[in-house]
């Protein structure tokens, strides 16, 4: 049987390339993403990090330096992003078997063992099609571990004579390499494993994987030994397929402005009860409890500050949006407090078991046709765009939804908001 290789391919400066997809006068350009409530900057084009725009910095302390330099700014576009985010891991799925989704912008997959050319060859060909057929740009790393892999597609998106593509089998200068590569940017290495392992004198990738395998047992437990042994090659981290499902599932987001009405908390916690239970059906489960809170803004000192929370078990394990409306709804009424400007609200899902093993109850009033109504439901949202179909108590106007003054259309969602292409003779 031949030997299995590891591929990552992320998706270069993600967010800011699905802006710029339908932005073709934006090649080049500098870019960045801002998130929630247009509050930080999350994402960045290169040319925007070249002109030393910081992630995760506030979008005020940097409007001068963007307006000086005429830097491209959106709100972020999560539909936009996650359709686009589907389609890349459809092409990767269409050209291989085994496939892991890591994150909305980075897949590995399972390579046959091969000749270095061959990989790297292969490689391009799998790149060329993402960037054809949906086109993101794409970086690829290939290793013989998972945690290999990840260093690998970093030198292939940092390094431009790789073309984006770079394979770490038979590398000439390896282990070079891994002592040009600070310990903190290996993957499974956090900021205080990497501050005991700079206090023990281990700085870069080369000295972990070479490090005592007593000490690092007993300062980073078995996790710390796990990443040294893939970093001298031993595959210790499987592929997995098949996504877990979620162990708890919230739904919560600041408001664009502080609100301070019930009935105004009636919609957005029902928004956010709507949102959670349409995950939790599309894992399959039922949840046995919905924690509800609200808070305040913690940040303005001089605002009176209030948070209320509570968990309302259900009749029984559900993922039927009325009954847990129902229920969230009788949480924040009991935790309200009027007189408070509230900033955030939003709703956590728990005890969650699997929607085929529900222990039925002989009084809950739910019955066993919820389900598929539910399932119609989400088919038509589906079909023809989010909120086709959604409760009366979520509201029409929603005057507290997050603030967004820089969104790009949904262009791949919406039927209304679908580019217009012109053609002239």
């Amino acid at each position: 049987m031949n030997k299995k290789l590891f591929a990552l391919v992320d998706c270069n400066n993600f967010y800011a390339s699905c802006e710029r997809l339908f932005r073709p006068e934006l090649k080049e350009k500098p870019i960045v993403v801002l998130s929630n409530n247009d509050g930080c900057i999350v994402a960045r084009s290169n040319e925007a990090k070249a002109l030393g725009i910081s992630m995760g910095a506030p979008y005020f302390k940097s409007k001068e330096l963007i307006r000086r330099h005429n830097v491209q700014v959106f709100s972020s576009n999560y539909s936009l992003y996650g359709d686009l985010s589907h389609r890349v891991m459809s092409v990767l799925q269409d050209m291989e078997p085994e496939v892991e989704i890591y994150s909305i912008d980075e897949a590995f997959i399972s390579l046959p063992a091969s000749n270095h050319q061959d990989l790297t060859d292969y490689a391009k060909s799998l790149k060329a099609r993402v960037e054809q057929w949906v086109g993101i740009p794409v970086s690829v790393g290939i290793a013989p571990t998972k945690t290999l892999a990840k260093l690998a597609g970093r030198v292939a998106k940092k390094n431009g004579k790789y073309g984006g593509v770079f394979a770490l089998t038979d590398h000439d200068e390896l282990d070079a390499l891994l002592s040009s590569i600070d310990v903190g940017d290996v993957w499974g290495i956090g900021r205080r494993s990497a501050e005991k392992l700079h206090r023990q004198g281990i700085l870069n990738v080369f000295q972990l994987k070479n490090a005592n395998d007593n000490w690092l047992r007993k300062n980073l437990t078995v996790t710390g030994l796990r990443t040294a042994m893939e970093l001298r090659g031993t595959s210790c981290i499987p592929l997995d397929s098949a996504q877990p499902n979620k162990k708890a599932i919230i739904s919560s987001r600041s408001f664009g402005q502080p609100i301070s009405s019930l009935a105004d908390l009636k919609e957005a916690i029902a928004t956010h009860v709507s949102i959670a239970a349409k995950k939790l059906r599309d894992q399959r489960s039922a949840a046995h409890s919905i924690h509800v809170f609200i808070y305040t803004n913690r940040f303005k000192e001089d605002a009176p500050q209030y948070s209320g929370n509570m968990t309302i078990p259900l009749p029984q394990a559900s993922s039927y949006t009325p009954t847990m409306i129902k229920h969230a709804m009788q949480g924040l009424e009991r935790v309200y407090k009027p007189g408070y400007k509230y900033n955030k609200a939003g709703v956590m899902l728990t005890e969650l078991v699997p929607q085929d093993r529900v222990q039925r109850n002989l009084f809950a009033q739910e019955n066993r046709e919820s389900l598929p109504l539910m399932e119609t439901v989400d088919r038509i949202n589906q079909a023809w765009g989010r909120n086709t179909i959604r409760f009366a108590v979520e509201g029409l106007k929603q005057s507290w939804q997050m603030k967004q003054s820089h969104k790009s259309p949904a262009y791949t969602t919406s039927w209304a908001e679908i580019p217009v292409v012109k053609a002239s003779l």
